[in-house]
């Protein structure tokens, strides 16, 4: 039987240097019949090699290569040697004296010899689900932040669902949760995660798993079953793995722009509708199986007991938030969703405040501090609060304040109607005052009467506010606390 480089070598001399039959077959010692069968082929010549090809350099170091490997199988996936790296340690501890492409070679038939073999899974229509957290770029507004992304998709149909949060604390693990069954209108018996510690507070031996207390709480809600992957085996839910990279690559190509996570979390329910419509036939066939959903939403939030300084604010997840004058030095009840933070004094909730996921912050609201501001109205020029309102109001401080030593007195009366009108109607007179070149109570007041024609508030009831005819005193500025007059803090 002919080598491949026979037929090679007979293919060039016939066709390329034009010799005959007779006379390759006199060359090469075989027959014309051979000669005649080779130039007939109709296959395009491989070269098969029947065995791996020599390599004497690595022979002393095989060994320890697959030792190398054999402990790498124990490290984090994305943490394992590569062939570099396996070569930099032969130079450096052996003083090997080959090539890094014959190390490669080498530590690729290595891994080949050894390498793991996965079997493929499937599920019935209902039986299970899986999910997982990815992260993804958006420019929300012109700034390009990080989102994290809660993946959840059906194994049988392959139906998927996405949500964007700002973070993957308890909570939005939850909420996660929550927003994606109700989207599905239904439950999978079985969940599959990695060992996110939203979910697990120890790993146990074998399939076995602790539990945290929040998440237990979920799955008895909505009845289904979990299971959990082996370590560092995230292959075991491929399913979702496979569907973080391509919603990244499909629905967030190019990177999205919106004013506000609401708005993605939209472009993303739209593309949801949409994967499910493409698999309408096998949807249609799991939602059938799915399990029913409780006739209450579950509550995706965590609590916490916190206690509210003399400044009226109390510290939550390394940030500040401002309660009411009557909560100072208190211990109230913090009820922590995605989105929000709800503060109750007992029963009572005596403040909400949108939920901060940076460090070092403040978060006040004017209405909090008004009273004290109505005691201490010297306070207006450098109240912290007061400097985190918007810029329209800093400038008709400047303007209040630097025209008349004592123009903090109409610059607190201006304030102080928010305790009679909304924030953003005050906050537009405010803006028309300016634009008028008049800045002062009384145009920020007719402002305010001519916005109160078309709504239940009249002239009359203007007038005679409480605001307006407070009579604000000149106080002692020792007597001031740092309750207002802390601007750094």
């Amino acid at each position: 039987m002919l080598e491949m480089v026979d037929i090679e070598y007979i293919r060039k001399k016939h066709l390329v240097e034009g010799w005959s039959i007779r006379k390759i077959s006199r060359n090469l010692g075989v027959s014309r019949q051979s000669v005649r069968k080779a130039l007939n082929s109709s296959e395009i010549p491989k070269y098969n090699l029947s065995k791996a090809k020599p390599c004497p350099v690595m022979e002393p170091y095989k060994d320890i290569i697959l030792e190398w490997l054999e402990q790498d199988k124990l490290q984090p996936k994305k943490q394992r040697l590569t062939a570099h790296q396996i070569y930099q340690q032969l130079v450096a501890q052996f003083e090997f004296a080959g090539s890094e492409s014959t190390v490669r070679r080498c530590v690729r038939l290595m891994k080949n010899q050894t390498g793991e073999v996965f079997i493929p899974l499937t599920a019935d229509w209902g039986e299970q689900a899986q999910a997982d957290w990815g992260k993804a770029k958006i420019y929300l507004g012109q700034t390009l932040i990080t989102v994290s992304l809660f993946c959840l998709r059906l194994k049988a149909s392959l139906v998927p669902f996405v949500w964007a949060a700002p973070t993957e604390k308890l909570e939005a693990f939850l909420e996660g949760h929550k927003r994606a069954l109700e989207w599905l209108g239904g439950t999978p018996r079985t969940i599959v995660y990695d060992n996110p510690k939203t979910a697990v507070t120890k790993i146990l031996k074998g399939p076995y798993r602790e539990e945290h207390k929040h998440f237990s709480s979920l799955r008895a809600h909505y009845l289904f079953d979990s299971e959990f992957c082996n370590p560092s085996r995230g292959n075991e839910k491929g399913t979702v793995e496979n569907l973080v990279k391509f919603v990244r690559k499909n629905a967030l190509v190019p990177i999205p722009k919106v004013e506000s996570i609401e708005e993605l979390n939209q472009k993303l329910l739209d593309w949801c509708n949409n994967q499910r419509q493409h698999r309408i036939k096998e949807w249609e066939l799991e939602q059938k199986e799915l399990l029913p959903l409780p006739a209450q939403p579950f509550k995706c939030s965590t609590t916490r007991m916190v206690t509210s300084s003399n400044l009226l604010l109390f510290q939550y997840d390394r940030n500040c938030y401002s309660v009411p004058t009557n909560c100072v030095r208190k211990n109230l009840r913090v009820e922590a969703f995605t989105d929000r933070i709800e503060v109750y004094d007992g029963s009572k909730q005596v403040a909400v405040h949108e939920r901060c996921y940076s460090r070092g912050e403040k978060i006040m609201k004017l209405e909090h501090y008004l009273p004290v501001l109505a005691r201490k109205p010297r306070a207006v020029k450098n109240a912290l609060v007061v400097r985190k309102l918007p810029e329209v109001y800093q400038k008709l401080r400047r303007y209040l304040c630097g025209r008349d030593p004592e123009g903090y007195k109409e610059f607190a009366k201006i304030l102080l109607l928010n305790m009679e009108f909304d924030f953003e109607d005050v906050l537009l007179a405010v803006e028309e005052s300016i634009k008028l070149g008049n800045p002062s109570l009384e145009t920020v007041k007719q402002s305010l009467i001519l916005k109160a024609c078309n709504t239940k508030k009249t002239q009359d009831e203007i007038h005679n506010s409480p605001a307006s005819h407070l009579e604000i005193p000149v106080d002692n500025p020792s007597k001031f606390n740092r309750l207002i007059m802390e601007v750094s803090a």
